[in-house]
């Protein structure tokens, strides 16, 4: 461990000084991709995005956003899927290469889990980021068992316990952001938070976030602890957040947004159809309903929407889909994931898209005339989201 302050305390906007021309000259392809791989409100009509870093033309930095008092690189990577969840696990050496490649390319945020794995992502996490570790907000999570079951765990004396686990295998005196992965029923929400009070008070966490949470337990966290964060799946095709109050008591109490999934798992690449199968033993996809080969199939008319955009913007459908979450507030960053430099690269050309008011509007209202087939997860993951009212 080294006493290095947190970069909060010595530089509060991370240096973002990659353009992605920069990185492309610097960095090749490494090793073929091993997987493939939000909104405006429903009324009144879409407005102008909110800041500058929006919408732009040509090559450009990476910005910032905030997440609370939490600055972060406008986009983040999301590293769950390196080696967990989508696929067999990728190479230590490919992980590594991908997640430092994403440094190189202006990322600052990078997202990850104990129960990734378990344990081996934070591993991966910490080996990459080490070299610059004060440069970056790493985001990490708590409150499985991780005991054999599907089971919650977010009592204080566990959380005390798991964060110094993970503090270990992530390199690190501290955590900018330590979320509740799933809130557990059985520990009142302020007792959650009033231990992350005093992990902040210890210098071990600096901030906190909760993942999958409704608004009236954020409501509740938040007058304990202030929330910097909320993490919850919100793309192009899934929009539960817009209508269960979630991004409504976000932007009231200043609170950011990031989306998980931001591309659909995969799907809004274009690269999915009724053909493609998941394997059962390493792939939480092919559980989702929405991922049936009847859904995949049924499904093709969002993917087609983006298509269309993509095609008049010279984009792909997914940086169309990370455009559209970037435009939606100024305060959504979202965490693509992927193992691929390639795919990376990709990512991250979407801060280059310009989505007009008017593509927006069009957007929103093609997508309103569409049906999404399918639940988003497998009814066993869904029972784990907090719907409490």
């Amino acid at each position: 461990m080294d006493n290095r302050k947190p970069l909060s305390e010595t530089n509060p906007q991370p240096s973002l000084s990659f353009t992605r021309r920069d990185f492309l000259g610097k960095s090749a392809v490494v090793g073929a991709a091993l997987t493939a791989g939000g909104s405006l409100w429903a009324s009144p009509p879409p407005t102008a995005p909110q800041d500058d870093s929006a919408l732009s033309t040509g090559e450009r930095l990476m910005k910032s956003r905030q997440l609370g008092a939490l600055s972060v690189s406008e986009l983040g990577a999301g590293c769950m899927s390196i080696s967990a969840n989508y696929g067999p696990p990728a190479d230590i050496k490919q992980g590594i290469d991908t997640l430092r490649a994403a440094f190189e390319n202006g990322v600052r945020f990078f997202d990850t889990a104990e129960v990734y794995g378990p344990f081996t992502n934070e591993q991966l996490v910490g080996e990459a980021l080490a070299p610059f570790r004060d440069q970056v907000v790493i985001a990490s999570k708590f409150g499985f068992a991780i005991d054999g079951t599907i089971g919650l765990d977010s009592r204080p004396e566990h959380i005390r316990t798991v964060i110094e686990a993970s503090l270990k295998r992530l390199k690190t005196d501290w955590i900018d952001l330590y979320y509740q992965h799933r809130v557990d029923p059985n520990v009142p929400i302020e007792e959650v938070a009033g231990t992350i009070k005093d992990l902040i008070k210890e210098g071990k966490v600096l901030h906190f976030g909760l993942s999958e949470a409704s608004a009236r337990t954020i409501r509740r966290a938040h007058a304990v602890q202030p929330v910097a964060a909320v993490q919850s799946e919100y793309s192009f095709w899934t929009r539960d957040p817009e209508h269960n109050g979630v991004l409504q008591v976000c932007e009231e109490l200043g609170i950011g947004f990031v989306p998980w999934a931001p591309v659909g798992e995969g799907y809004l690449t274009g690269k999915m159809d009724g053909n493609t199968r998941f394997d059962p033993q390493t792939d939480f996809r092919s559980t989702f309903p929405r991922f049936s080969a009847q859904n995949l199939a049924a499904n093709r008319p969002v993917v087609e929407l983006l298509e269309r955009v993509a095609k008049r913007k010279n984009a792909t459908p997914a940086q169309i889909a990370l455009a559209w979450l970037l435009a939606q507030k100024p305060w959504i960053v979202p965490i693509p994931g992927t193992r691929s430099i390639a795919h990376l690269n990709e990512n991250t050309g979407a801060i280059n898209v310009q989505l007009t008011v008017e593509d927006l509007r069009e957007m929103e209202a093609e997508f309103s005339r569409l049906t999404v087939h399918g639940e988003r997860m497998s009814p066993m993951h869904m029972q784990q989201i907090d719907r409490s009212v």
